[in-house]
């Protein structure tokens, strides 16, 4: 039978992993419970960097095209077009 999950070793130092193991037991949760919150978590927050990263590039373009209003993105998508 195949394994719904998949066993994962990580090294951590001493302190981290009793700070960890803490951690879970002050949750009430194992660690593997622990643990897949805390990768959530993180990708969360990976998203957000990209999604805000992405967002001050558009509006640095934006400003530098001189967009102000939808008008000014409406006037831009018809002058690329050439009509």
């Amino acid at each position: 039978m195949k394994r719904s999950s998949a066993v994962l070793s990580v090294s951590v130092p001493p302190d981290s992993a009793r700070e960890f193991e803490r951690l879970a037991e002050r949750e009430g949760r194992n660690k593997s419970e622990l643990f897949r919150e805390m990768l959530a978590v993180y990708l969360t927050y990976q998203e957000t960097q990209t999604f805000e990263s992405l967002q001050r590039y558009g509006a640095s373009a934006a400003r530098r095209a001189g967009v102000q209003d939808e008008s000014d993105v409406e006037r831009l998508i018809q002058e690329s077009r050439g009509q």
